[in-house]
This record gives structure tokens, sequence and C-alpha cells, in this order.
């Protein structure tokens, strides 16, 4: 009987030691903190900027990207303004925020994390893709705060998108449910399940080991091991936004009532002019894509298109010269605006 509980005391002391080392080595593969932890009410996510100067330019990244896929376009602005990063919930660094977990609580989380941070306005809103939707909700909510805005090859609220193996019009999806409002701090039900944690799991052995595929091998070392390290997080993998057919219709109906949606604010739009559609849509895809990206011009009276030759979707990679060009021609008019007004 002794030498029993012995044993058990042996062997519980070896799981411990296991399970110190599993989280040792865990703590150990997390690539190092660019900038700051901000809290938001029980979850925190991850800010990160650098420079100084008027205004302050707001990256935000594609669906599945993070705030180090910047990295060929962050530090240059920093040369001549601040400028911001951050990675949405369940991203990177940053934690699961509260559900659901749509554009609207995205935006309205990055209004507050960089408020809570000490960041001020005037901001210029720079998103790719899907990040791009979330860039035209925090101005369109929050106008007399934004003085410029530039759309990377932006998510359109007119897209057509496979689901579940079929193509679809995403904003004809909506199922007329109300959006639900932002929400301020976390809850036990916005943890993610035993049964959603097992979902994952399985998920994550079906895709294997992340891989660095082009165009993200431009990317410095450091922002190749977070893409590796973040894409192996459970929270990466937890479900995204719910309600993007219902936001997207939103969206839409919005552009539609109203003229400039973005009022007078300077705006470039950045397109691709490499597609890689797979399949018999290819066409179709490719022409509705250029005439979406023509239609976004037109959402300030002060809009504009410029097509980036030889670029695909991620044009911060491609050709982040462009991103950079187009950042400056929205900063030089609202600092000009603001010089007259101070006269």
């Amino acid at each position: 009987m002794h030498f029993r509980y012995l044993n058990a005391i042996v062997v519980f002391l070896g799981l411990l030691a296991s399970l110190a080392h599993a989280q040792s080595a865990s703590q150990e593969d997390t690539p190092g903190l660019p900038g700051r932890m901000v809290d938001l009410g029980g979850y925190r996510l991850h800010l990160d900027c650098m420079g100084r100067g008027t205004p302050t330019v707001v990256l935000s990244a594609g669906a599945g990207d993070f705030s180090t896929d910047w990295a060929l376009v962050q530090p240059k602005i920093a040369a001549f303004t601040r400028v911001c990063s951050y990675d949405r919930s369940g991203a990177a660094w940053s934690e699961l925020g509260p559900k659901p977990r749509t554009m609207d609580q995205e935006a309205f989380d990055l209004h507050r994390i960089l408020s809570i941070a000490g960041e001020h306005g005037p901001y210029v809103m720079v998103g790719q893709s899907l990040g791009g939707m979330v860039a035209r909700i925090f101005a369109e909510r929050r106008p007399k705060e934004v003085t410029g805005i530039v759309l990377v090859d932006s998510y359109s609220e007119d897209s057509q998108l496979f689901m579940n193996g079929k193509l679809v019009r995403v904003r004809l999806a909506a199922k007329r449910r109300p959006i639900p409002p932002s929400r301020t701090s976390m809850s036990v039900s916005d943890q993610l399940t035993q049964t959603e944690l097992q979902d994952i799991s399985g998920l994550m052995k079906q895709i294997g080991a992340p891989q660095i595929h082009a165009p993200y091998d431009r990317l410095p070392e450091f922002s190749k091991q977070v893409r590796v390290w973040a894409r192996q997080q459970p929270k990466y993998w937890a479900e995204g936004d719910d309600y993007m057919a219902e936001i997207s219709a939103r969206m839409y109906a919005e552009d539609k009532a109203r003229k400039y949606p973005l009022g007078d604010t300077p705006l470039v739009v950045l397109t691709r002019d490499v597609y890689d559609y797979p399949g018999p849509d290819a066409a179709l895809l490719t022409r509705e894509h250029k005439e979406q990206q023509a239609r976004m011009a037109q959402l300030s009276s002060q809009g504009r298109q410029v097509i980036v030759p030889g670029s695909g979707h991620e044009i911060q990679l491609y050709a982040p010269d462009a991103v950079l060009n187009a950042i400056h021609s929205v900063i030089t008019p609202a600092k000009s605006r603001k010089t007259r007004s101070a006269k």
C-alpha cells in the first residue's frame, strides 16, 4: 500500500514537471511583444505604436492576418508621423474578446484601445481586405476624428465569397437578424467551450503545421515567426464574424442611401492588378472586383482609385511604396486644411 501511494506521488510529480516544462516551452516559443497589451474590460488586445507626429495612421490587417504583416510599411510611416497597428480579437498576442466578434465590435474596440492607450486623433485609417471594412465602419461612426482613408484592395459589401463550397453574395445571406450592440466586457460564455476546443484541435490537425507561403515570404524573419506561432494558437481559429452578412447588407443599404457616405474625407482606393481566382468563376469574380473597387472610390467626394501594377491582393507586401504614397497623399490635404483653419 505504501509503495502504491509512493508510486502515485512520483507519477503526480512527474505530470506536474511535464506540465511546467510544456508551459515553459510555450512561453519560450512566444515571440517578444512589440508595443503593449491594453485591457478593455477583462480582455486585452495588442497595440503597437511608433513614430511621432500627426495625424496618427491606424493600420487594420486583413482577415487571418496580424499587426506584424505591416512590417514593410509601418517603420517607414513612423519616419514621418505616428502610426499604430493592432491585432484583432484572438489574433497573435490579443486575447479573445466578447461574442459575437463582429466588424462592428472590432471597430468599437479599436477606438477604445487607442483612447485607453493615450493615442489621439486625428486618424488616417488604413485597411487591407476585411480590415478595409473595419476602417470604413470606424470612419463612418467617427467622421470628425478621421482625416483620411486608404483602402488596400478592400473587401466590398457587395462581394461574392465561397461559403460551404458555394459562391455566395455575402449580403444576400443576411437573415434579417438585428446586429448585437458592441460590448465593453467579457463573460464566462465568451470563452471557448470544450466542444469548440475539440473542433479547433481537429481542424488544426487537418490543416497541419503552418507554412510561410508567398507573398508572406517577403516579410522580415520576426514577422514570419509571428505568423507561424500565431496560427498554432487555438484562439486564432475561434469562430469569426457570424454577422458578416448582416453588416454587409447594412453597409450596402447605407451606401445606396447616401451619395458620399464618407463625406469629403480624402480617400485612396488601392487596387491589385493581378488576379488568381480559381475555377470557372474566375472571370466573373475578377470583373466584379474591378467594378466594386471603382465604386469604393466614390464613397467620398474626394476619393480616387489607384491600380497598382504587378500587385496581388496583399499590396502592402507586393508594393509597400504604393501604400506609403497613398498615405502621404491623404495626409497632405489634411494638414493643409488644419493650417488654413488655424489662420
